[in-house]
């Protein structure tokens, strides 16, 4: 009985932190949610594969997600797969970015490291 409560006990402070993320808004995110005016176009800028490539190392990691250009290199500390986010680093990551390891808040907090499109 009293393994069956610490489990409990384990489980919601675990679900806590996968779920307080999305409760707590920084100042990055709320420098994201500009709006600009119709009138203003915002150039995207593409990159090819082989400049993608390059980036492919622990303090300089950029991924593919879904044709679009990710630079994550302040995140590879604090990646809670460690290493496994190296594994595609200069290189497409869709695959291991929507497997089930992942939490939903992965797919708000991506945005932020957002650099431009995959030259098609």
């Amino acid at each position: 009985m009293e393994l069956i409560v610490v489990t409990l006990i384990i489980g919601f402070l675990l679900s806590l932190l996968f779920l307080a993320p999305r409760f707590i808004k920084s100042d990055k995110d709320q420098t994201k949610k500009v709006h600009s005016d119709a009138k203003t176009t915002k150039t995207v800028k593409t990159y090819n594969k082989a400049e993608v490539s390059l980036h492919n190392k622990r303090t300089d990691c950029w991924i593919i997600i879904k044709d679009k250009v990710y630079d994550v290199t302040p995140y590879v500390e604090e990646h809670p797969g460690g290493d496994a986010i190296l594994v595609h680093a200069g290189d497409d990551s869709t695959e291991g970015f929507f497997g089930p390891q992942h939490a939903t808040r992965v797919f708000d907090m991506i945005d932020i490291f957002y650099l431009g499109e995959l030259e098609k």
